[in-house]
């Protein structure tokens, strides 16, 4: 066995197994689960990534606010020449 794998036991419902049997056969469980288990922890870190940087744009719009007023007058400087 490689040496950065180890061992682990797992309890499924019998139906799961199943399904895991026919859509990975049954001598590569072991790379369907590990597989499965990467894909879903990559979605849960997304989704953590996508809150904090919600959470930032939130805790940051009014001082972007700020900075859009603060240079307002300059950004319609000369428009009437247009």
């Amino acid at each position: 066995m490689d040496p950065e794998m180890i061992r682990i036991n797992i309890t499924l419902p019998a139906s799961v197994a199943e399904e895991l049997n026919q859509y990975s056969g049954t001598r590569k469980r072991s790379k369907f689960i590990a597989e499965a288990i990467t894909m879903r922890i990559r979605q849960l870190e997304a989704k953590k990534m996508e809150a904090l940087l919600t959470e930032g744009y939130q805790a940051t719009k009014n001082e972007g606010l700020e900075i859009t007023k603060e240079f307002e007058t300059a950004d319609l400087e000369n428009w009437d020449e247009y």
